[in-house]
C-alpha cells in the first residue's frame, strides 16, 4: 500500500521527511519551496487516492501561484503540528 492511499500515513510520511530536513539544517524557506514543488508535481502526476487529497488537488487546480505557496505552507504547518501532538 502506498503512503498516498491513507491520509494519516501521508501526513506521517511528510512529517518524517520534514523532521529530517529540519534536523539537517534546511532553511524554512527552502522547505516551503520544496513543498510548493512537491504540490505541483503531485497535482500534475498523481491521481488523488483519498478524499483529502482530492480536496487539495481541486484547490490547487484553481489556485493562483501565491495561493499554491500558501497551500504548501499550510501543509508544512499541518505536518509540523501533527508531529508535535504525538
Amino acid at each position: 500500500m502506498s503512503v498516498l492511499e491513507n491520509w494519516e500515513d501521508w501526513k506521517s510520511f511528510l512529517g518524517n521527511r520534514l523532521n529530517h530536513a529540519q534536523n539537517e539544517g534546511m532553511d524554512t524557506s527552502v522547505v516551503s519551496n520544496m513543498a510548493y514543488q512537491v504540490g505541483g508535481y503531485l497535482a500534475k502526476q498523481v491521481d488523488p487516492k483519498n478524499e483529502q487529497e482530492r480536496v487539495l488537488a481541486d484547490l490547487w487546480s484553481v489556485a493562483s501561484d501565491e495561493e499554491k505557496h500558501a497551500i504548501a505552507n499550510m501543509m508544512v504547518k499541518l505536518v509540523e503540528n501533527n508531529a508535535t501532538e504525538k
